[in-house]
């Protein structure tokens, strides 16, 4: 059985008390980096004052040692093994941290915890030994999943990830991705800044955070000095001029007639493939050209190739892959193995 879960990326320095105050190690991951406690994911979320994250961090920033140590510790809690990890970056950072990034996580790493946020027992530590760390772009990440996993994708097709940092597409073929047309733009982010603008003109938005700004984003309404304001129409328009703006054009410039010969067929993934809004603009343009396909858990399709992709390179030991998308709205794990972690709707078999 292969098995996802995740956390969101942000966290928070926290020297409060937290005795059982989560359900389990997902909801209540609070580590000690240079022995500083920080609270992590749904943990910061819930007792947390400002959490926040950097988009797009290097793995020389504080920002992805938290979130690559919480989720080696999500991995091993319950099966402490060596490791084989694949992760990966957006294509317009992945040249810069394909060299170094191995360097920094191929080590025995010591990670310091606590587990009074769920249970009656106190600080405690975990050697987690990584022995092999692949690093591929994230584009290559879904292409890996969709070809390898149960959609067993085949012959060429376009693949879209709508992540929150970037937007990225390429033309893949059974040779491999055709370079040229790899593009990365910015991301969701785009137009969720354009969201606080746009309900900044309207109401008083207060001390909120870009955090819970974006969690209003994701639903339907948002609550503003204790009233319930429909959002819909505001996310409805900024997701169009996204589209319009960015990328549209990109995708103009970038693809060409020849391109579309080639392929039938988009598949769309990534936090943007959520947003019905978003997609709308994808089958408009593409009508009568393309067959678009959003996928079933475009939310872990990367992680699950980087899964695969570890699967592949350790001679097919699946008891030791585990692969690691950290993602600037959510880190996803994924691995082979029933794993006692209640993961809520990011779990699947």
């Amino acid at each position: 059985m292969i098995t996802s879960y995740s956390f969101p990326s942000v966290f928070e320095h926290n020297n409060s008390d937290l005795s059982m105050v989560s359900q389990d190690l997902l909801n209540g991951l609070r580590i000690f980096i240079d022995d500083v406690p920080y609270i992590v994911g749904n943990l910061a979320l819930t007792e947390g004052g400002s959490p926040h994250r950097t988009v797009n961090a290097a793995p020389t920033e504080i920002d992805y040692k938290i979130l690559f140590k919480a989720a080696l510790l999500l991995a091993s809690y319950k099966n402490n093994r060596p490791l084989t990890i694949t992760t990966g970056f957006p294509l317009s950072t992945y040249q810069v941290n394909k060299n170094i990034t191995p360097e920094l996580l191929q080590k025995t790493h010591k990670i310091d915890f606590d587990l009074s946020t769920f249970t009656n027992k106190g600080r405690s530590e975990m050697k987690v030994d990584v022995v092999s760390v692949e690093i591929i772009p994230e584009i290559l990440g879904n292409i890996v999943a969709l070809r390898q996993g149960e959609t067993k994708a085949s012959g060429n097709f376009f693949v879209v990830s709508l992540g929150f940092g970037t937007c990225e597409a390429v033309l893949s073929t059974e040779n491999g991705m055709v370079q040229r047309t790899a593009l990365s733009v910015p991301g969701l982010q785009y137009a969720i800044s354009l969201f606080i603008k746009e309900l900044g003109l309207q109401y008083s938005l207060g001390l909120k955070n870009e955090r819970q700004i974006e969690q209003a984003f994701m639903s339907n309404f948002i609550i503003l000095n204790r009233k319930k304001i429909d959002i819909l129409d505001i996310r409805r328009n900024v997701l169009n001029m996204y589209y319009r703006d960015v990328i549209s054009p990109n995708f103009r410039r970038t693809f060409t007639d020849a391109d579309f010969t080639k392929a039938s067929k988009m598949y769309i993934t990534g936090g943007g493939a959520l947003y019905m809004e978003l997609i709308e603009n994808f089958y408009k343009e593409f009508e009568g050209i393309l067959n678009i396909e959003v996928v079933e858990n475009p939310l872990t399709l990367t992680s699950l190739g980087y899964c695969l992709n570890s699967v592949k390179s350790n001679g097919g030991d699946t008891n030791t892959a585990v692969g690691i998308d950290m993602g600037n709205s959510n880190t996803v794990i994924t691995q082979y193995e029933d794993v006692d972690i209640d993961s809520g709707s990011l779990r699947f078999k």
